[in-house]
């Protein structure tokens, strides 16, 4: 028996009972004749306590020569400590030692095993396994455990299935690239990895297995950006017979059930949007609802006041920053500075003062009138003591540059508590979008989205017009999940490829299998997908998903602890009729 109790459950209770525990050296503190040893497991520390007047000579010998983290067994008796330390559960005892096994021994790692660790990313990254033993990266490991098993408990109470499906399945064009991996029984033939279940999981509800789900990993081969990951976890459901109505209910229940366990937090209201509603409102399709400065536009009180930079433009659009009118001229132009910074792109901001006093002050007052101003502060929602900052510019373009900035002065005042909780529906998405580059239209979820059944006559006469029948579930201005009810019907369907752009033979040799399934009776059915990694990151109060991986990867895709991706032999190679013919681009 390695050991009889864990490393943070003994207490006062267990004083003069013998025990033995395991774990890893966390500290020693040697005073010649007295060794103080802090043994970590997962579940806490416990001190351990060698003295020359006690302990076997022997054994205090070998308690010399341990170092951190070193693997060690102790048995001894619990006795009351002396000097008590309150901050952790087994601060009241410790054990005096009258055996110790080194049971392994360990090199001084590279960077210190504590909260406040002194190693940076890349390096606790490439040591990941020393990395856990921290307790902020093992207590995300628990919570991301907890998460899911509330996942599975809630689904199962609801009567889903959970179903495994394939990984190695065939390339489609559509969505990011695949990764692909050589056949070596098929020569010249490539299986991918799939981006998500999709097509299988609708294949589930023409099976009849009405209620699917499964956690399960998806891969994309894009380009990566900060804190996006190549292989990622989604929460995959389906359901038939439904509508969107019952989905949405569904999952919105599962969010509450998650937020009440994980954090003990009740939520009642999940406000919907539409998607054209969030892009005039707020600038994007995942709009943080946690606090207000919506967007008011400004073309009828702006334009046509002699101020070229607003009458020349599509769009005049401003916010109102609670709280800020007392900005002073250094900090104006930094706002400045940073709209025009290459990651925003804009040219430039207009900003005005609504004074406490009820006056005015503004980088306009030449083209601007009090009165004006005053219209704008009511347009703005702007109260006494706000700043009102403005943009102008394509329309589109300008949004979305207002929209960053709009989420930086959030940043700035603390309003995106991450403790608070607030859920939205984003839905009736544009089923199409124009492509300038390949001049033909692409899904905007993906080729089996149904169009809403009020919109199916302007597929004919008005494609990019058409809204379909899709919902985003938004938490804290991040997209934590995502659907569609679905094509179920091979003549809509085929409609829709047409309009993508494939041929009948594309189309068939991409997607014949569901086109087939559809022949037999399918079922009307729609599903949703949660990103895991994404959802236990803002329920653990982060936004970065990296901490509540396992084994995360860095920003270029690389698992620098396995040295992963590598070269393969030759031999292995030539097994599947491979050559490596490239040129590396320039660094």
């Amino acid at each position: 028996m390695y050991r009889s109790h864990t490393n943070g459950e003994l207490t006062i209770k267990n004083v003069n009972q013998e025990v033995t525990l395991s774990g890893w050296v966390q500290k020693v503190r040697d005073k010649g004749f007295m060794i103080w040893v802090d043994l970590r497991d997962r579940y806490g520390i416990t001190q351990l306590i060698f003295d020359e007047e006690r302990t076997d000579k022997s054994i205090m010998e070998l308690a010399k020569t341990l170092g951190r983290e070193f693997v060690i067994q102790v048995t001894g008796k619990v006795i009351e400590r002396e000097a008590k330390n309150k901050n952790i559960p087994t601060g009241e005892i410790e054990i005096l030692v009258e055996k110790l096994t080194i049971l392994n021994q360990a090199k001084l790692p590279p960077f210190t095993i504590e909260d406040e660790t002194d190693g940076g990313e890349e390096l606790r990254m490439k040591y990941r396994y020393l990395d856990m033993r921290r307790n902020p990266i093992r207590e995300k490991m628990i919570f991301r455990s907890k998460v899911t098993m509330e996942v599975r408990n809630y689904l199962s109470n609801q009567g889903f299935i959970d179903v495994e499906t394939p990984y190695l399945i065939k390339s489609t064009p559509e969505g990011a690239r695949d990764f692909i991996v050589p056949s070596r029984m098929n020569a010249g033939q490539f299986y991918a990895l799939p981006q998500s279940p999709q097509t299988f999981k609708q294949l589930l509800m023409v099976g009849g297995l009405d209620k699917y789900f499964q956690i399960v990993k998806c891969f994309r081969d894009e380009d990566l950006r900060a804190d996006r990951q190549p292989e990622f976890t989604q929460i995959d459901c389906e359901m038939a017979f439904v509508e969107q109505e019952d989905i949405l209910n569904v999952f919105e229940g599962l969010t509450r059930h998650l937020l009440k366990e994980v954090n003990g937090v009740a939520i009642d209201k999940f406000p919907r949007m539409t998607y054209e509603e969030a892009m005039k409102t707020y600038g994007n399709d995942k709009p943080d609802i946690r606090f207000d400065m919506k967007f008011g536009e400004l073309n009828d009180l702006a334009q046509n006041k002699g101020f070229g930079v607003f009458d020349s433009q599509e769009l005049v659009v401003g916010i109102a920053a609670p709280g800020c009118a007392n900005y002073t001229r250094k900090q104006t132009d930094k706002l400045i500075d940073f709209v025009k910074q290459p990651q925003v792109g804009a040219n430039g901001l207009i900003w005005a003062k609504y004074n406490e006093d009820g006056t005015f002050k503004s980088s306009v007052d030449k083209f601007f009138s009090q009165e004006d101003l005053a219209m704008w502060a009511e347009r703005l929602d702007a109260k006494k003591g706000d700043l009102m900052l403005v943009m102008a510019g394509n329309a589109n373009k300008t949004r979305t540059q207002l929209s960053v900035l709009r989420m930086e002065m959030a940043e700035r005042l603390n309003l995106r508590n991450p403790k608070e909780f607030a859920p939205l529906w984003v839905v009736d998405f544009p089923l199409l979008e124009w492509d300038e580059e390949t001049n033909r239209y692409h899904a905007m979820h993906h080729p089996f989205t149904s169009p809403k059944p009020e919109d199916v006559s302007l597929l004919e006469t008005n494609p990019g017009k058409v809204r379909a029948n899709a919902y985003d579930l938004v938490l804290n201005g991040n997209e934590i999940g995502g659907g569609s009810i679905r094509i179920f019907d091979k003549t809509m369907q085929s409609r829709m490829f047409d309009l993508l752009g494939f041929t009948k033979e594309e189309a068939q040799n991409q997607f014949g299998f569901l086109m087939n399934a559809f022949e037999y009776g399918a079922p009307p059915h729609g599903g949703l997908a949660f990103g895991l990694d994404r959802l236990v990151a803002i329920l653990g109060g982060q936004e970065s998903i990296r901490d509540f991986i396992a084994f995360p990867k860095n920003n270029s895709g690389r698992d620098v602890m396995i040295d992963a991706p590598a070269n393969i032999d030759n031999s292995q190679l030539n097994e599947l009729y491979l050559q490596l013919n490239y040129e590396k681009k320039d660094s």
